[in-house]
């Protein structure tokens, strides 16, 4: 049976829908940094998705190949996640979606260091003639945060980032947006196969004691 991410932390892929505590380890990820509308056809971040996905699959089929990983074992790929900021805002405004930043991710095991990537990387640009100069190897330690499973529009989301302030409020923390502690959303549904009313997201802010 393969190692599967969402099965095995629970805590960290599956929460409830309503608002939690977590301290969150670091991970390791295969990232593409970027700027502008995520929905704009063909745009940039359509694009760091394709490469992104073109790494992930090279390292989880890398047993098949001639570049064997040490402490190897077979596992799912992790769902698509994306760290968000607006320059200049506090938090995220949904109706100015040009203006995001954003560094969308996929983890990796453990197992995978920089030199496996580094081949990766390489081997997804021969095989599936992609630019993946973009993609970079990410280390990022959360640390202490609040989040829960949004349900629906990623428009609705707004909703349940209210639920979180209030929450966090009431229990004497803050948010702690920075540079490096950012808006995290977890892509769980595809949204190509899933119904807008069905999709789920994790929600994750950074937060602080008051």
């Amino acid at each position: 049976m393969a190692f599967d991410f969402k099965k095995e932390y629970k805590e960290f892929y599956l929460p409830k829908a309503k608002p939690e505590i977590v301290t969150v380890p670091a991970a390791n990820y295969v990232a593409v940094r970027g700027k502008g509308n995520p929905n704009e056809e063909g745009g940039t971040y359509q694009k760091a998705v394709s490469v992104l996905y073109a790494i992930a699959y090279t390292l989880k089929m890398s047993y098949k190949t001639e570049h064997k990983i040490d402490g190897f074992y077979e596992y799912v790929v992790p769902p698509l996640e994306g760290f968000w900021w607006q320059e200049n805002v506090n938090g995220v405004d949904y109706e100015s979606k040009n203006s995001f930043c954003w560094i969308s991710v996929i983890r990796l095991p453990d197992f995978v260091t920089k030199a496996d990537f580094d081949w990766a990387a390489g081997e997804a640009a021969r095989k599936k003639k992609l630019d993946c100069s973009c993609a970079e190897f990410l280390t990022v330690d959360e640390g202490l945060c609040v989040q829960m499973m949004h349900l629906g529009s990623f428009d609705g989301e707004p909703a349940s980032v209210a639920m979180m302030d209030a929450f966090i409020a009431e229990k004497g923390y803050r948010n702690d947006f920075s540079e490096s502690r950012l808006h995290h959303e977890i892509y769980i549904s595809d949204p190509r196969k899933t119904p807008v009313e069905k999709r789920k997201t994790v929600i994750r802010h950074p937060i602080a004691k008051i």
